[in-house]
């Protein structure tokens, strides 16, 4: 299903319902949040890597990706084309063309990291780091997505979205559907905030 012909629906995934699985290498895990669609393949993805050692990462053509440092004292990515770059604590992060060839490598010791994957020729993706602190309002526009990830403290939404509060790790999907969406969320802590928008299609 396209993203644009998706219908409007919020809701939130606990950090505990993520779906965990070991790595092929075994040299790591990864904890899958949410992909769309959900069945066949996906235009875009988001999941936490618990990195165990050093290792090469999986090559993905046609798809972007950006890395966010979530736990550990960081890793730093060698690019097979020379380019070396750190991922530094709290929440050091990198964009990059998932078709390049590059290593990850522990400072010190075992890191989570946030992974956003995304089908650059199906949708755009961007993904921000924020504070919260009070009320912020989220607007999706017709045929977005956004997703909201608790990196630290507490946050509720309006009361009126039916929505549960989020505790640390969480994470919200917010569908606009075929009009605009407007949430409002509130609490103290830090956010990652993902938006997706589907692609007009190419004439």
């Amino acid at each position: 299903m396209a993203e644009s012909a998706l219908p409007a629906r919020s809701w939130v995934i606990p950090a505990n319902e993520y779906r965990r699985e070991r790595w092929r290498n075994q040299m790591g895990w990864t904890r899958e949040i949410y992909k769309s669609p959900d069945e066949g393949d996906w235009d875009w993805r988001l999941s936490i890597a618990e990195i165990e050692r050093d290792s090469v990462f999986s090559s993905f053509p046609g798809i972007d990706r950006e890395l966010v440092l979530l736990a550990g004292n960081g890793m730093r990515l060698r690019f097979d084309d020379g380019e070396v770059h750190e991922l530094h604590p709290p929440h050091g992060k990198l964009r990059f063309a998932g078709e390049r060839g590059v290593t990850g490598e522990l400072v010190d010791g075992p890191t989570h990291d946030f992974n956003l994957m995304w089908r650059r020729d199906r949708v755009q993706a961007e993904l921000f780091h924020r504070p919260l602190v009070g009320p912020m309002v989220i607007f999706a526009e017709a045929g977005a997505t956004w997703a909201v990830h608790l990196l630290a403290g507490r946050a509720r939404f309006a009361d009126d979205s039916g929505l549960p509060a989020l505790e640390r790790g969480d994470t919200a999907i917010l569908q606009a559907g075929a009009e605009r969406l407007r949430h409002v969320i509130e609490g103290g802590g830090e956010l990652l905030l993902v938006r997706v928008n589907p692609l007009e299609p190419q004439a």
